[in-house]
């Protein structure tokens, strides 16, 4: 297996623009196939046709390969829809097909030190998940140190699976530094997915390589699309 497979291998190729349609989802499915990353990451509108659909790649055209799970996101991007609306969301997506959900904390409560509400709305969302995978997106960018450490105190005391460094629409993405505190912060068994400006398979290995074991992005995949069609476009030229 090469670097980029090794790195393609942790990705939840993403998709969440408000503008996105069913044909660029479906052409994530595609890619997400073919290149093999370990989920795609869209709308909870699609989360049904996408899971649909991955299966039909999987009986009719790629049966070699493994089906990438599909995941979603809930109370995305600005967490502060009521815990209610949060755990409908949930338990939507999963009866719909997604097998991994991201979820938006209250940044609001996180603010006021109303940590209690905070653990308490994530623990509801991992009952509700249950053994479906549970990633809690923290806004990095937008916290303190502090705050950053409380917060992976309370993710490892819920036991999600996942603590989430950005949903990319705020004023900034994964950091390294980030990631490094929330490994070191963070139980054993809780993970890190680094999310958000990752452009490139070096710092994608970067990430990596300090502890984060998913990230969230879409250019890697776009990176070997286009070094693909170089390679097809040279070749037809040297015939």
């Amino acid at each position: 297996m090469t670097r980029d497979e090794r790195v393609l291998a942790r990705v939840d190729h993403t998709l969440l623009r408000p503008t996105a349609t069913w044909e660029e989802i479906k052409e994530l499915c595609l890619e997400a196939v073919i290149f093999e990353t370990v989920s795609v990451c869209i709308p909870p509108c699609y989360v049904a046709r996408a899971f649909d659909y991955l299966c039909e790649l999987q009986l009719t055209k790629y049966p070699e390969l493994e089906r990438p799970a599909v995941c979603t996101v809930v109370g995305f991007p600005n967490g502060n829809t009521t815990t209610g609306a949060k755990c409908y969301e949930a338990e939507e997506a999963i009866l719909n097909g997604a097998e991994e959900i991201d979820m938006m904390i209250n940044l609001g409560w996180v603010k006021a030190g109303r940590y209690d509400l905070v653990e308490e709305e994530i623990r509801q969302l991992k009952e509700i998940c249950k053994h479906f995978l549970l990633k809690v997106i923290v806004e990095a960018c937008l916290l303190t140190k502090e705050e950053k450490i409380e917060l992976c105190h309370i993710i490892t005391r819920v036991g999600a699976e996942y603590i989430k460094t950005s949903t990319g629409f705020s004023t900034g993405g994964a950091t390294l530094e980030d990631v490094a505190l929330f490994v070191s912060e963070t139980g054993s068994y809780v993970n890190v997915k680094a999310a958000g400006g990752i452009d490139s398979f070096d710092k994608a290995e970067q990430f990596l390589e300090l502890g984060a074991r998913r990230l969230g992005t879409s250019r890697l995949v776009a990176i070997k699309k286009a070094e693909l069609e170089k390679e097809r476009s040279e070749s037809q030229k040297e015939q």
